[in-house]
């Protein structure tokens, strides 16, 4: 099994990890319904920044997660739940384990149950009180 080293294993584990959400019945839908057929490959690279600069402290990404995500919220009615950050979280996870071991594996599991749960949480303090 593999450690993640550099920007190439990062892509792998973004492409394989997206080729995942996009057949997932539950949450496959919402990322198809945003992005696009012919935006994936700019956003799998974006997503590959983001993921660059977390695990290597190198300034790849630009962009602002939290307020994307607040968007795709109101897009899909405000329909988001933590079930949905659940199954990203579970398939993430599922994916580095097929894929690699060691620190930086480990790192990007610790890093992305703390973006899910911060990103859930903008989520929910943005939804209008009546959806809540």
């Amino acid at each position: 099994m593999n450690t993640i080293e550099d920007r190439t294993e990062i892509s792998v584990l973004v492409k394989t990890f997206y080729n995942k959400i996009k057949e997932d019945a539950f949450i496959g839908p919402i990322f198809l319904k945003a992005i696009p057929e012919h935006e994936w490959e700019v956003h799998l690279e974006k997503l590959t920044d983001f993921w660059e600069t977390n695990l290597f402290f190198k300034k790849k990404y630009k962009g602002n997660p939290m307020q994307v995500h607040v968007e795709l919220d109101v897009k899909n009615n405000y329909t988001i739940t933590q079930k949905h950050f659940e199954k990203w979280l579970e398939l993430w996870m599922s994916t580095l384990d097929e894929l690699f071991v060691g620190e930086k594996a480990l790192k990007a599991k610790e890093s992305a149950r703390n973006i899910s749960f911060m990103l859930f949480l903008k989520i929910l303090t943005n939804k209008p009180n009546s959806v809540v």
